[in-house]
């Protein structure tokens, strides 16, 4: 049996950061989505409904990679009101030639939250304006500091807004977020009007209820729904995505059964045969991103094991480099 590369937290935090480098490497994994050729399951999803909590499984190969992911992520939403952290998991690292093991990374959801953020700040780039400075961000956690963190390196940004259902949580985020990025950032209990104000709205809760209303939208916007990734979650009120010029899904296979788009064809807003150009279309320039400056344009992130592989082969790659980690012989 081959020796089998042992990647903690820690080490994974050395390896990996929220940087253009990262962010490239989820383009180019979207890009290769699009070429038909990435092998990728439906996800295997389960409910842990007493504890508010549910458990993703999520992997992809894509040919010509030498390795591929299988991610096993549980998000138990409780968890912050007991001090602990609402995501976990880890990564396993498999040989792409023959299956053996070849890492196990104990990111403790780490990876996830990187590759997500980078997911958003790939929506930014490719589908809002240019010249967008104003972010308003729709939660308080994480997540929300990342995708905060992310759009700053896509966009000029130089005013974020911040609500969440706990103001004083969305304050104590502001203030470290002003501190750490140097623009202005403040939180707000207004969310239609934070919302109305803003140039690129992102959304990052685990809502069971639309947040956003389709009347709050403005020309111009772009929004990123990234927190709908179960069928009983929803951000955006389903007409939002009647009202968007364009709209854009990472997988639409999965928006259409866990995301924003599932709400909108049950409301019957939007035909269920209807096919929409994917963010990999996008980067691949086989589809066209904005169209021009008044657009309203959505993107619907429920996360994919393409985005999983893409960054665990990334960290794998690093930590040989860099003689990171333990091995492990068994």
């Amino acid at each position: 049996m081959p020796d089998i590369l042992l990647l903690s937290q820690r080490d994974l935090q050395q390896l990996v950061t929220l940087d253009h480098a990262l962010i490239e490497r989820v383009a180019a994994a979207f890009a290769t989505l699009a070429s038909g050729k990435v092998v990728m399951p439906p996800v295997l999803s389960m409910e842990i409904a007493a504890h508010h909590g549910e458990v993703d499984v999520k992997t992809a190969y894509v040919p010509g990679w030498d390795s591929f992911a299988i991610k096993i992520s549980p998000g138990f939403f409780n968890n912050p009101k007991i001090g602990l952290p609402a995501t976990a998991g880890l990564m396993t690292l498999f040989c792409a030639q023959t299956g053996q093991l070849k890492a196990l990374l104990l990111d403790n959801g780490y990876l996830t939250d990187m590759r997500t953020a980078a997911a958003g700040a790939v929506a930014a780039q490719y589908l809002a304006r240019p010249e967008a400075s104003h972010v308003c961000i729709i939660g308080a956690g994480m997540q929300a500091e990342l995708q905060l963190r992310a759009v700053c390196l896509v966009r000029p940004i130089t005013q974020a807004t911040l609500w969440a259902r706990d103001l004083t949580q969305a304050q104590v985020l502001a203030r470290r977020m002003q501190n750490a990025l140097g623009i202005s950032v403040i939180a707000t209990p207004d969310l239609a009007h934070a919302v109305s104000a803003a140039d690129i709205i992102v959304t990052t809760t685990p809502a069971t209820q639309p947040l956003v209303q389709a009347d709050w939208l403005q020309p111009g916007q772009h929004i990123t729904a990234m927190g709908s990734d179960q069928p009983h979650k929803s951000e955006l009120a389903p007409a939002c995505l009647a009202r968007a010029n364009r709209y854009v899904p990472d997988r639409q296979s999965q928006t259409a059964r866990m995301g924003e788009l599932r709400a909108a064809i049950a409301a019957g807003l939007i035909a269920s045969d209807h096919v929409f150009a994917e963010l990999g279309d996008i980067v691949a320039q086989t589809a066209p991103g904005r169209a021009d400056c008044d657009e309203i344009t959505v993107a619907d992130l429920t996360g994919t094991g393409v985005q999983d592989t893409a960054i665990a082969t990334l960290a794998h790659q690093r930590a040989q480099t860099a003689g990171i980690g333990t091995i492990f012989t068994s």
